[in-house]
């Protein structure tokens, strides 16, 4: 029996991609103002600084601080750290939440399935503070009971670890968990090698196959192991999944 469930926040909850791009737009006029860079100046600035620290540290929580990337780029480029930093980071992060839209029937699916019982929570890869701001923002933050990000938990989807400590705080087995996400590997192929079942959120405007219930198989490179992913389109058909699952 299902006793809890267990979102991811990015291209779950919200649609990321269109506020991603949009904040992307605002930080290149802020850097091309302030020290004129175009934007493929800055996008190329951003992903060696992004594969660079990634090499040094792994892939833990820290990688997704963009502060620590700007801070970065503009230590090695010789450019003042005030206020450029902090500029750049509130820029960057102001636009993409003031932009961000929540996918349909998410806040009307969550009053739903806590008001039968179940204990909602959150396990994201990503630094507590912007997920915390975004859950705010969204008027989301109400439904869960906790949240579990990779900077806590110190390590990253798809590694079963996180989704671990997440029953752990539901006070669940993780067979009575069902995680929720939109990526294949991280989410879904994660929550099932820690023994919790995994329904695949995949958008119309991600994925327009019209059945709710599209087989996927897959094999995980790790383990070897085969499953198979119940995926849907709408936050509105969630209840039932969940209810169909032993």
């Amino acid at each position: 029996m299902i006793k809890a469930v267990i979102f991811d926040i990015d291209n779950t909850l919200y649609d990321y991609d269109n506020a991603h791009a949009t904040a992307m737009k605002a930080l290149y006029q802020y850097t091309n103002a302030h020290f004129g860079w175009s934007e493929e100046e800055t996008s190329a600035a951003l992903k060696t600084e992004y594969s660079q620290f990634q090499d040094e540290i792994g892939k833990r929580a820290a990688i997704h601080n963009r502060l620590i990337r700007f801070q970065r780029i503009l230590e090695k480029k010789g450019l003042p750290l005030h206020p450029h930093a902090l500029n750049m980071y509130n820029t960057y992060w102001d636009t993409l939440i003031a932009y961000a839209t929540v996918f349909p029937n998410v806040k009307e699916t969550l009053g739903e399935l806590r008001d039968k019982g179940l204990i909602l929570g959150v396990g994201t890869n990503m630094t507590s503070h912007v997920q915390f701001r975004k859950l705010t923002a969204f008027g989301l933050l109400e439904y869960f009971s906790f949240i579990v990000s990779s900077e806590e938990a110190d390590y990253e989807k798809p590694q079963k670890d996180i989704f671990l400590k997440c029953a752990a705080k539901a006070h669940c087995d993780p067979s009575q968990c069902v995680y929720v996400g939109d990526s294949l590997i991280h989410d879904i192929v994660g929550a099932q090698n820690a023994g919790m079942p995994a329904l695949w959120f995949r958008p119309v405007k991600v994925n327009p196959f019209p059945s709710n219930s599209l087989p996927v198989d897959y094999v995980d490179p790790g383990t070897q192991k085969s499953e198979s992913a119940v995926s849907f389109h709408d936050f509105s058909e969630l209840p039932q999944l969940i209810s169909s699952i032993k």
